[in-house]
């Protein structure tokens, strides 16, 4: 047998690169470990928390009248990009009237709760149901901004709430609607998280094909009454908006979306009436114009389940609640029922 010089050298070049390559399709799929809060190279801890049943932190925050002193005691869940510091443009003189108290959390990877790897639809909803536990809250209401399991309720309301396009409750014509009205790369981003999993941090890291619009700051995705409310936000910031992602983008927002688009551990059409008895009441609240959620889905919802009560706010978008006329009307509405 003959060896050619050549091929001896080539050999241990293409193993080196072959390595390489792998060394780097390997860096590039794994994302960054978080900076838990509390830890030694992780952001510091300037927030009250609860420990879970699990070990996890949700950080909190409470608002309004204080909480013995309060008739109503409402949960706000904060949706995509958002945390416990967001503020609700209700007037003083409303919260003192109907003697509401809030109460606000970072959802687990967001601000300072620490991350949950096995972060789930369901997951959040034990959160929210251990978290008021905890703050022995009580049968209060619900302030919600998705669905979720409901847990002790005396009223829900969802905002604009999140929708999965391949839940298999929605008729294919809708769905394949509602989902070729979003952006082409919020649609390519959506099918990594759903079908690659494994790939998203790699397709929200890469530089070769647009990814998703909310992050990548096209404005499109927003109607004028959205643009509005985002330009009243840049001449006034909010505290804390810096502390949302301080642990990790992939274990806030990335993971946020591969939940939200992954498979579910129910179908919405699963949910029971929680007030059969007329002891409550579920909400929820669509802006037409909203380019991010399609009411088209929420509106089809809402049919099919007739205990929930639908608004359709004709000139809204997707920010709808921090207009401060649809957010004294959800309060109103969910505490006045």
């Amino acid at each position: 047998m003959v060896f050619s010089p050549f091929a001896a050298m080539i050999a241990p070049i293409a193993v080196a690169l072959t390595v390489g390559l792998l060394g780097w399709t390997y860096r590039a799929l794994k994302p960054p470990p978080p900076k838990i809060c509390g830890s030694p190279d992780g952001p510091p801890v300037t927030s009250p928390r609860i420990k879970l049943s699990d070990g996890r932190h949700l950080a909190y925050r409470e608002a309004g009248v204080p909480r013995e002193e309060a008739k109503y005691k409402i949960v706000v869940i904060h949706g995509f990009g958002s945390s416990k510091d967001l503020n609700l443009p209700a007037s003083e003189e409303l919260v003192e009237e109907l003697r509401i108290y809030f109460l606000f959390f970072d959802r687990s990877g967001y601000g300072d709760s620490d991350p949950n790897p096995s972060r789930s639809v369901k997951s959040e909803a034990y959160d929210v149901q251990e978290l008021a536990d905890k703050l022995q809250i009580g049968s209060k209401s619900y302030f919600g901004n998705g669905f979720s399991h409901f847990y002790r309720l005396a009223g829900a309301s969802l905002v604009a709430p999140f929708v999965n396009y391949w839940w298999p409750c929605l008729p294919a014509n809708l769905s394949n609607d509602a989902f070729s009205r979003l952006l082409a790369q919020d649609q390519w981003s959506f099918r990594v998280a759903r079908y690659t999993p494994w790939l998203f941090y790699w397709w929200m890291s890469q530089k070769w094909f647009p990814s998703l619009s909310i992050l990548a700051g096209n404005m499109a995705i927003f109607s004028q009454s959205d643009l509005e409310i985002l330009k009243k936000w840049s001449e006034a910031p909010s505290v804390g908006q810096e502390k949302i992602q301080q642990q990790g983008v992939y274990e806030s927002l990335h993971r946020d979306i591969m939940v939200s688009y992954g498979k579910w551990e129910f179908d919405p059409m699963d949910l029971i009436n929680p007030f059969p008895n007329n002891e409550g009441s579920v909400y929820i609240w669509q802006g037409f114009e909203d380019r991010i959620i399609p009411f088209q889905v929420n509106r089809y919802l809402s049919e099919k389940l007739p205990w929930i009560h639908y608004h359709e706010v004709p000139d809204a978008g997707h920010l709808l609640i921090f207009e401060s006329k649809n957010c004294e009307a959800v309060l109103r509405e969910l505490v006045q029922r």
